[in-house]
């Protein structure tokens, strides 16, 4: 067991209330900043995207602010495609690779997939957790865990409504993510005291991988994925036990998981196609910028399937 600070909070086999919340957040601290890592980038994309702020944070309005960037040059017969970063706000290359990906490929003057393509980038969505390097809200909630009516996260929340507001199909949505060391060594015994449920650790895997949708799986679309990003950094190895996170491998860096029924962020649409993408960035293999540039090669790829098929 952990002696994280969360194993610390409440009462051993009792699930945490309104006080030992209120404890966890207490004991969360700022760490980076949305205002000078995110906010600055949107607002100097400004010229090339349309920004829209969907909504902000109730915790602090001015400090959170929420924003979604779209195609200037939105046309009706264009596929829409949607790309997510930072649903977990620790997962720090997820929220750098959408911003990259926009910042270098897809301005529609000089870019094919601003062309092609109506995109809509969500770059942060829990700006309070990327600041306090954090999986969970600040009411102890998993955005990722939350994406389902009526939901208990006003990040899940805020995205639903912006989204149903467009009332556009969207065709390819990609999540991006990270598997870090801290899911085994602070969030998942962190988990463990919030619900009083004991949780296995996985092994982490050391490398990138693809989660797809259980319901909508698209083989041929995630293998072309991790052909692509191959060339940019490592694909993750099963374990002995022919896994990933514990969960069997569909194919060579890939698992599948139920997006909607676990309320993930994968699951918010019914695109045709859906992917979660997982950097690992604490391997000794890869840098930041490494880790950045895996995600927004995992982009490109997707939309070059697309492109092609």
């Amino acid at each position: 067991m952990s002696n994280n600070r969360e194993n610390q909070i409440g009462t051993l086999g009792q699930p945490w209330g309104d006080i030992e919340k209120a404890q966890w957040f207490d004991a969360q601290t700022i760490k980076r900043s949305y205002q000078d890592e995110v906010i600055s980038k949107v607002q100097a994309l400004a010229p090339a995207f349309d920004v829209v702020q969907y909504d902000a944070l109730a915790i602090d309005k001015m400090r959170y602010p929420l924003f979604a960037l779209k195609s200037k040059h939105w046309q009706a017969n264009k596929k829409c495609v949607l790309i997510t970063g930072g649903v977990h706000g620790y997962e720090t290359s997820g929220v750098q690779g959408a911003l990259r990906f926009l910042e270098q490929q897809a301005k529609s003057t000089t870019s094919r997939y601003g062309e092609l393509f109506n995109i809509i980038v969500i770059p942060c969505v829990s700006p309070w957790g990327y600041e306090t390097i954090n999986r969970w809200n600040h009411q102890a909630i998993d955005p990722n865990r939350s994406f389902y009516a009526n939901s208990p996260a006003q990040e899940s929340a805020a995205i639903m409504t912006f989204m149903q507001s467009l009332a556009v199909d969207i065709f390819m949505h990609i999540d991006l993510h990270e598997t870090t060391d801290t899911d085994n060594s602070v969030f998942r015994p962190a988990l463990s005291a919030r619900d009083a449920i004991e949780q296995k650790n996985w092994n982490i895997p050391d490398g990138f991988y693809l989660v797809g949708n259980t319901a909508n799986p698209q083989p041929n679309f995630q293998r072309a994925i991790i052909e692509s990003v191959e060339k940019v950094t490592h694909i993750a190895p099963a374990d002995d036990n022919g896994k990933l996170i514990g969960v069997t491998l569909e194919q060579f860096g890939v698992i599948n998981y139920a997006g909607k029924e676990l309320g993930l962020c994968m699951g918010l649409t019914d695109a045709q196609y859906t992917t979660t993408t997982e950097v690992y960035p604490d391997s000794p293999k890869v840098d930041d910028e490494n880790c950045i540039l895996a995600q927004v090669a995992a982009i490109t790829a997707a939309l070059d399937y697309i492109i092609a098929f």
